[in-house]
C-alpha cells in the first residue's frame, strides 16, 4: 500500500493510484453525522450505519439497527457520531469491531482522545471538529490524531472530511479547541451578525424579503471576491472605503470610530467559546 491510504491498481491502462477502500462502521446518524455521509460515500469506501432509531439509509450503505446483527465483523474505521454522554456506555461494546490496523474517527463535540482512547481499547483515535456547512459540503473541519494514529489513518480521515468541505490537521487537542471557537462555532456569530444587517436594512426601509437578499448577496459576493484575491483583507477593505465617503463613515461606527471596537468585540466572542470548550474536553 501507497502512503496516505492508496494503492496501485492497474486498469488495463497502465497502473493508476487510487484511493483505498475500507470498511467503515458508522456508530449514531444524527443530523451531522447525516450530513456528512453524503459526501463521504463519494470516496468508495463501504459504509455500515449502525443506528436503532434510523428507519432507512441512503442507497448503497447498509443499516444495522444492534452490534448484535454485525456477526463479528470488523471494520477499517469506526467514526463516533453519538451524543458525547452516551461514548463510555456505547464505544466499549464495539472495541472488538475495530480491525487491527483500524483507527476510531470521532465527530462527538466535547470528547477528548484520552476519553476515547479509554473507551475504545486504547485504539488510535483522531478527533473531528466539523461545522453545520457540512450540510451542503462546505465544512471547515479540523483534525487532531493521538500519537499512535498512523500517517495512513490521518491521510484517510483528512480525504474524508475534503470530501465535505475544507479541513485542517492541528497537532494538539488545545488547537482543536481554538478550531471549535473559530469554525465550529463560527457559523452561528455569521448568522447572527447577518440577522442584525438585516434587522438594520429593515431599518431603512426595505422589506425583510428585499432587506434579506441584499444582505446575504453582499456578503456572499465578498466572501467570493476574497477567496479569490490574494490581497490582505485590509487593502480589499481600503479599495472600496474613500476617505470621508459613505463606506468610510460607515467603517468608523462598525468600528467604534476608530478605536478597535469591533475587533474587541471579535477577540472576546473567540476567547469565550475556546474557554468554553476548554471546559467541556
Amino acid at each position: 500500500m501507497l502512503q496516505g491510504g492508496y494503492r496501485l491498481k492497474n486498469n488495463n491502462r497502465g497502473w493508476t493510484i487510487t484511493e483505498e477502500s475500507r470498511k467503515i462502521l458508522l456508530i449514531g446518524c444524527g443530523k451531522m453525522g447525516g450530513a456528512l455521509l453524503g459526501h463521504w460515500a463519494r470516496g468508495g469506501d463501504s459504509f455500515t450505519i449502525v443506528d436503532p432509531f434510523l428507519d432507512s439509509a441512503p442507497e448503497g450503505i447498509r443499516l444495522v439497527a444492534d452490534r448484535e446483527q454485525l456477526d463479528g465483523e470488523t471494520f477499517d474505521t469506526i467514526i463516533v457520531a453519538i451524543k458525547p454522554q452516551q461514548i463510555d456506555e456505547v464505544l466499549p461494546l464495539y472495541a472488538g469491531s475495530i480491525a487491527e490496523d483500524g483507527y476510531v474517527m470521532s465527530i462527538a463535540a466535547g470528547a477528548s482522545i484520552e476519553r476515547l482512547k479509554k473507551a475504545a481499547g486504547d485504539r488510535p483515535v483522531i478527533r473531528v471538529m466539523p461545522n453545520l456547512p457540512a450540510a451542503i459540503g462546505q465544512c471547515v473541519a479540523g483534525l487532531c490524531a493521538s500519537e499512535d494514529a498512523t500517517p495512513d489513518q490521518i491521510a484517510h480521515a483528512d480525504a474524508m472530511m475534503q470530501r465535505a468541505g475544507t479541513a485542517i490537521t492541528v497537532d494538539s487537542e488545545d488547537m482543536l479547541d481554538r478550531v471549535t471557537a473559530v469554525a465550529g462555532s463560527g457559523p452561528g456569530y455569521v448568522f447572527e451578525i447577518a440577522r442584525a444587517y438585516v434587522a438594520a436594512a429593515m431599518n431603512l426601509g426595505f422589506d425583510e424579503d428585499q432587506a434579506r437578499a441584499m444582505v446575504l448577496g453582499t456578503m456572499a459576493g465578498t466572501v467570493a471576491m476574497a477567496r479569490q484575491s490574494e490581497q490582505p483583507l485590509e487593502e480589499l477593505r481600503d479599495s472600496v472605503t474613500s476617505k470621508n465617503g459613505t463606506t468610510y463613515a460607515g467603517l468608523q461606527a462598525l468600528n467604534g470610530l476608530g478605536d478597535g471596537e469591533l475587533s474587541r468585540l471579535f477577540n472576546d466572542t473567540l476567547r469565550a467559546a475556546y474557554d468554553r470548550a476548554v471546559e467541556l474536553r
